[in-house]
């Protein structure tokens, strides 16, 4: 796991916070201070919980579950989509759909659409439909891609959400706790950090905060994916030892 140290947070700009007069005073234990109208936020905090979030995701990625990433604000899709993609986790960087999560039955069935409108593309019937129909069927394939392209291979809820901006995200964050998802989270000082299980306070805002919390996250997740590997190879390798183990006992007898 890349160990990120009070200077890389510092350099980031992770410690800027929102105008003092924005702030909600649940965040009180995470501000450091006041300057210039601005509420700093104690980074010493911020690493502490980074640690916690990041030790726990692990542990979940290497259950063998799902991590899905979500942001929609500008400075943070792009790079969130990038992380996910790589590391094979689901991601939302549009639109959260209503429901995404606690009408799942539903989103399912968009999904298959979309697996459909896929495989008849690759079909020769589509050749010989109207040009009129095919570019029907091309924008209906590219609305359904732009909601739902980063959960495609999700065929069951995530075990957990990871969210940029809580205030932003505050549907999918209400449907996480209704059906009892942790949420691991970037907190700013103008929100609650109650609302989420692991809040990490930070600036939410900048692209250079985002981008090394995002990654450091990505890091822990992808530690949780090789140790679960590892599992896998040593179980395996004990279960051919045990084999071996019994052939020889039998060729003994």
């Amino acid at each position: 796991m890349a160990k990120i140290e009070y200077k890389d947070l510092l350099d980031a700009g992770v410690h800027f916070g929102h105008l003092t007069r924005k702030w909600d005073p649940r965040m009180a234990p995470y501000i450091f201070m006041e300057k210039n109208g601005i509420h700093i936020i104690d980074l010493n905090k911020t690493l502490v919980c980074l640690d916690e979030a990041s030790n726990a995701l692990k542990q979940i990625v290497r259950s063998g579950k799902k991590v899905m990433f979500v942001a929609t604000k500008k400075q943070g899709k792009d790079l969130v989509a990038e992380e996910a993609a790589r590391l094979k986790m689901p991601f939302v960087t549009e639109r959260w759909l209503g429901g995404m999560m606690t009408n799942f039955a539903t989103i399912r069935k968009s999904l298959k659409k979309m697996s459909s409108i896929d495989k008849l593309m690759k079909e020769e019937a589509y050749l010989v439909l109207a040009k009129k129909e095919r570019l029907m069927i091309t924008r209906q394939r590219e609305k359904l891609e732009s909601v739902l392209g980063g959960i495609a291979e999700l065929t069951r809820l995530p075990a957990a959400l990871f969210v940029v901006d809580i205030k932003r995200e505050h549907i999918a964050i209400a449907e996480a706790k209704k059906l009892g998802i942790p949420v691991f989270a970037l907190v700013d000082t103008n929100s609650n950090p109650g609302e989420v299980d692991f809040p990490i306070p930070a600036n939410d805002d900048a692209f250079k905060s985002i981008s090394l919390l995002v990654k450091a996250i990505g890091s822990a997740i992808e530690e949780g994916l090789s140790e679960r590997k590892r599992d896998k190879e040593d179980a395996k390798l004990s279960e051919e030892e045990e084999a071996k183990k019994a052939v020889d006992a039998e060729t003994k007898e």
